[in-house]
């Protein structure tokens, strides 16, 4: 693993992206795919990845984008409604199967909005890395 625990570059720009939104007084920050690209010094599909793996609605944002105009990518996380249907909400979206990394987005989602306590995320998260090297041959 990296610096600061990151373990890849779709990792920091994640990082980054997240701490750009925690700062923005609106909840929402647009960038440019290709700006961004040329500051991380990566191709702009590293961050459609990064933005289709990290920011979507399992883990809590909507992102938006544009082509025409001067195209920019609109991030917005999502507001906790009631907790009930958030939760309802959230099964919905998980449906009869999930992928390990998409689980991890769930529990870090419920773990940011105080769903859980940090204790059991990280049980959760053991669970979801125990029963994926399990099931990989």
């Amino acid at each position: 693993m990296g610096a600061k625990g990151f373990s890849s570059i779709a990792d920091y720009i994640a990082s980054y992206l997240r701490k750009l939104i925690e700062e923005s007084p609106e909840g929402y920050i647009e960038i440019r795919r290709n700006d961004l690209a040329a500051q991380f010094r990566c191709v702009p599909s590293q961050i459609t990845y990064v933005l289709s793996t990290r920011f979507n609605a399992r883990t809590g944002f909507l992102v938006e984008s544009r082509r025409g105009g001067g195209g920019y990518v609109r991030i917005v996380k999502l507001p906790v409604g009631v907790r009930s249907d958030q939760v309802r909400r959230l099964l919905e979206a998980v449906g009869p199967a999930i992928s390990q990394r998409e689980a991890e987005g769930v529990i870090l989602r419920l773990r940011e909005e105080e769903f859980i306590t940090p204790r059991e995320a990280r049980l959760m998260l053991a669970v979801c890395a125990g029963a994926a090297s399990r099931w990989n041959p």
